[in-house]
């Protein structure tokens, strides 16, 4: 009994040394993409993640970016609004067909 009590306090403890490993591996591999990234990219990184959590405006990132940024993520927001499927007025379509049965 004494050993089947040993032996899963030693998985636990090989579990816990296994999942700190991947911590530090997350942690280097993280510190490694930020190494290889310009100060300007990891700014821009860091800026567009607080524009999601916090909800901020185009007007606002625009604002943050130098002007000719601004302009390119302004025109990125444009191409991919016109490069989605206009899956919205297919809908619309549908409803007032079936309205018209």
């Amino acid at each position: 009994m004494h050993s089947v009590l040993t032996m899963s306090v030693h998985k636990d403890a090989y579990r816990q040394f296994q999942d700190e490993l991947a911590a530090l591996d997350r942690d280097q591999e993280r510190k490694r993409k930020a190494s290889i990234e310009s100060p300007m990219e990891r700014a821009r990184r860091e800026f567009l993640e607080l524009r999601e959590r916090h909800g901020l405006s185009v007007a606002d990132v625009i604002a943050f970016f130098p002007e000719e940024e601004g302009i390119a993520y302004l025109q990125s927001l444009i191409a991919a609004a016109e490069s989605r499927p206009t899956t919205v007025r297919k809908r619309g379509a549908k409803r007032s067909e079936k309205g018209e049965d």
